[in-house]
């Protein structure tokens, strides 16, 4: 069972750092996409960034140059580093994967991890 596991959120001040983690469970033989979303209280899921299989990656505007997501090859993760870091940056950050194969023979899948919380105040 292939499972997506969030790490790194967490309270930090304006302006400040953080670097989320995706791990999935059973390791990464290719995938279609990767993304981070993120859903604030009272707010639909929005996307945030993703990734393809072929390393192109994409940003929502209100990111671009602040966020960066990547893939950790070695530990199967994908990372989301998070920059100059802002109050409306706040809320729980779910990492999602597309067509993702653990294994050559593995059928392909999407999911969702649990999400982790990211908040952002003085």
């Amino acid at each position: 069972q292939v499972q997506l596991v969030e790490s790194g959120g967490g309270l930090v001040q304006p302006g400040g750092s953080l670097t989320l983690s995706c791990a999935v469970s059973g390791g990464i033989f290719s995938f279609d996409g990767m993304s981070w979303y993120r859903q604030a209280p009272g707010n639909e899921r929005e996307l945030v960034a993703y990734i393809t299989g072929f390393g192109f990656t994409n940003y929502q505007e209100s990111v671009k140059g602040r966020f960066t997501i990547s893939r950790d090859n070695a530990k199967n993760t994908v990372l989301l580093q998070m920059n100059n870091l802002k109050p409306e940056d706040t809320a729980v950050y779910y990492c999602k994967a597309v067509g993702l194969q653990s294994t050559a023979s593995d059928p392909k899948g999407d999911y969702w991890g649990q999400g982790t919380q990211v908040t952002v105040s003085p």
